[in-house]
């Protein structure tokens, strides 16, 4: 059965305990989030570094010389690119490094207030990822719509 707007407030006094088995879960998953945010943070790096490469190799380089010029590329585009990744990246790596760090120090202060900074830090890090998911799956749809158009208009 379920529950009208007027019961909601049997559950304004409800207070959720965490047993032993379910804070060990919490330590190790912080544990492995905060592993995960330090090698996107790495990762993030690395693309910020390749961005600079492409563009002291533009540089460097005649613009007739680029093997991306002979694909078709510009250097411009490809630093561009990884530049734009690394700044979308670094959103969520960042809500789960904000993550594991909050969930170790309300696992070890026995913080209530601490456990819900930390999974607010959760659900920001699942939101944007969820925004950016349904983001590029839109834009895939519009990508075929269009190649089925292009490619009916080109027969």
């Amino acid at each position: 059965m379920p529950l009208k707007k007027e019961d909601s407030s049997v559950f304004d006094n409800f207070e959720l305990r965490l047993n032993e088995q379910s804070k060990k879960f919490l330590r190790e998953t912080a544990k492995w989030t905060f592993i995960l945010s330090i090698l996107g943070f790495i990762l993030i790096g690395l693309f910020l570094l390749i961005a600079i490469f492409f563009i002291v190799m533009y540089a460097a380089l005649n613009e007739n010389v680029s093997p991306l010029v002979a694909s078709g590329m510009s250097v411009e585009f490809v630093a561009i690119v990884y530049f734009v990744l690394a700044v979308l990246y670094f959103f969520p790596v960042m809500y789960l490094y904000r993550f594991s760090r909050r969930m170790k120090s309300a696992l070890l202060e026995k913080s209530t207030d601490g456990l819900t900074r930390a999974f607010s830090s959760l659900k920001s890090h699942y939101k944007f990822i969820g925004i950016l998911v349904l983001s590029l799956v839109g834009l895939y749809a519009l990508v075929f719509v269009f190649a089925i158009i292009a490619g009916a208009a080109g027969i």
